[in-house]
């Protein structure tokens, strides 16, 4: 009899792991926009005040207008894939070409998408790299925060901003 009681002890717990396991992740597909008291001329997400965001199984992309109308070019849009893979995203911006490398991971029912930028440190030309992570998540149907944290650069201090998107 003990064992019975212990064997579905076991198996209930296995249930409830299963349940967990198998809980949905959020899917943060929509139109973005900033709430004004969140767009205060700091860095914000760095993706902009309107951003569309289409979400898959495999890949979550972002993409919103980087450059005025008069500049005829087109949105900007970052692809990031969902199983931890790196993605590169090639930007033109300037006179070049401008490749970011990232990679993503859950933390519960927020997604990590962790950037590492390359330049040219001004001193001395050689390459200096620096990480971005964004965490986004969802607090409501409606309402999607992105925290971003910045390392610093060249000697300058890490920064955290939080941005607050609504649905449109």
């Amino acid at each position: 009899m003990r064992r019975i009681g212990l064997l579905l002890g076991v198996i209930g717990c296995l249930g409830i792991g299963a349940g967990i396991a198998s809980q949905t992740v959020p899917d943060f597909s929509g139109r973005w926009t900033t709430e004004p008291q969140t767009a205060r001329g700091d860095m914000g997400s760095g993706w902009g005040s309107t951003i569309t965001i289409a979400q898959s199984a495999a890949q979550l992309a972002v993409e919103y207008a980087f450059f005025g109308r008069g500049d005829m070019q087109a949105p900007l849009k970052f692809v990031y894939a969902l199983d931890g893979s790196e993605t590169r995203n090639a930007v033109m911006m300037g006179r070049g070409v401008e490749v970011e490398v990232s990679r993503t991971a859950w933390d519960g029912q927020t997604l990590a998408i962790t950037t590492v930028y390359t330049f040219a440190d001004p001193a001395s030309g050689k390459p200096v790299t620096t990480e971005v992570k964004r965490r986004l998540t969802l607090e409501s149907p409606t309402s999607l925060v992105v925290e971003v944290t910045r390392e610093g650069v060249l000697g300058g201090r890490a920064s955290t901003t939080r941005t607050l998107y609504r649905k449109n």
